[in-house]
């Protein structure tokens, strides 16, 4: 990446990763200590992202999937639960579903935000056997319409899990994302919009008795006595990831505010190219662009051209998450023309907190320049 007005020979990157040196200090601080899980820094971190949620409690996790997974397990969902999950995602918001013999059934999406189609949602649940829980995806870091999904969740008494994943601190209707449902699932993964420098995640939750099961099962379904009263697994997330989340937790909310100002800056310089659709932001809510996404018509063509002009691009998702062989072969065949229609046009262009003006306008300046 570069920072310089100058971009006869840019190279815009797609993504940006920073950990300060105070981060690094922390970090070494727990390696000295010899703590290195079930300790008192998991404990800070797991306090400050409820606060920041505007949640009861949170549990730290050892990545976003295990997030979703140990949701899902504490709320009792498994073999003949119907769960509902969008068909545009990524892999794991679906995995854990089958992980646990429950039936993922597949929801398309609204075409303007790309999240869960409430209406989509109120049909299949309408026809469903035994409609248990509904997992909407705040995804490319926009949340989903939660009112309207929780109505329907409330209709058919299902569990609401919102994949926040790519969306912390975004907000709607004046809630965050993890705070507007019965729990939510967030991953620190590299490429978020806060890591831990490697795999982590967490869930966030009002419900008490949720997050102490959630705590039991990702420690091998053992109680505070040692005894172990239910199967779990080692999903811990250890002590340097959340001293690391900590000094992210602390920098997250600028960042997000840089992301959408660089967002607000795309959007303005790509109005006026008609082949372009540009993301739709809910006018009462704080979409953090984890990715900034946009539909065009000849998506590979494009890529080609930006890519001749240093400009690295992404596709996020290039397969329906119903069309992936490991769900296909399980779910048969599934009809989402919303969804498998995103596939073909979406691109992700570089997004990160640190990306400049110029950068931007470069990228939006050779987008146009493609399309006269």
């Amino acid at each position: 990446m570069t920072d310089s007005a100058d971009l006869t020979e840019p190279s815009v990157d797609f993504t940006e990763i920073s950990v300060d040196d105070d981060t690094i200090d922390d970090v070494v601080d727990v390696l000295e200590s010899g703590r290195y899980v079930k300790g008192p820094v998991l404990e800070r971190f797991e306090d400050r992202f409820a606060e920041k949620t505007g949640v009861d409690h949170a549990v730290g996790v050892s990545s976003g999937t295990a997030a979703i997974l140990l949701a899902l397990q504490a709320a009792g969902i498994g073999p003949g639960d119907d769960v509902f999950v969008p068909g545009h995602t990524f892999f794991a918001t679906a995995s854990p579903v089958l992980s646990l013999g429950a039936n993922p059934v597949f929801v398309d999406v609204d075409p303007d935000t790309y999240t869960m189609d409430p209406d989509a949602l109120a049909d299949a649940a309408e026809t469903a056997e035994n409609p248990s829980a509904v997992v909407p995806v705040h995804i490319y870091g926009g949340m989903a319409d939660m009112n309207a999904v929780n109505t329907v969740a409330d209709e058919h008494d299902m569990f609401v899990l919102a994949d926040s994943c790519q969306a912390h601190f975004a907000s709607r209707d004046g809630e965050r994302a993890g705070a507007a449902g019965d729990a939510g699932a967030f991953s620190f993964y590299p490429s978020k919009n806060m890591t831990v420098a490697g795999d982590g995640g967490m869930v966030t939750t009002d419900d008490a008795e949720l997050a102490e099961r959630m705590r039991k099962f990702r420690n091998h379904g053992r109680g505070d006595d040692g005894v172990h009263t239910a199967l779990g697994l080692n999903y811990r997330l250890d002590e340097t990831s959340a001293a690391v989340g900590l000094g992210q937790l602390a920098n997250v909310e600028q960042w997000n505010e840089n992301r959408n100002v660089a967002a607000g800056r795309y959007t303005e310089r790509l109005a006026d190219v008609p082949e372009v659709t540009t993301p739709t932001e809910s006018e009462n809510g704080f979409h953090v662009y984890h990715l900034y996404v946009i539909q065009v018509p000849d998506r590979d063509d494009l890529r080609d051209h930006l890519a001749d002009n240093g400009i690295d691009t992404g596709i996020h998702y290039d397969t329906p998450l119903h069309e992936h062989p490991a769900i296909e072969e399980r779910v048969g065949d599934v009809d989402l023309p919303r969804s498998e229609r995103l596939t073909d046009r979406i691109v992700s262009l570089p997004m990160h907190p640190g990306i400049s003006e110029s950068e931007v306008e470069y990228v939006a300046r050779t987008i146009t320049e493609y399309y006269r």
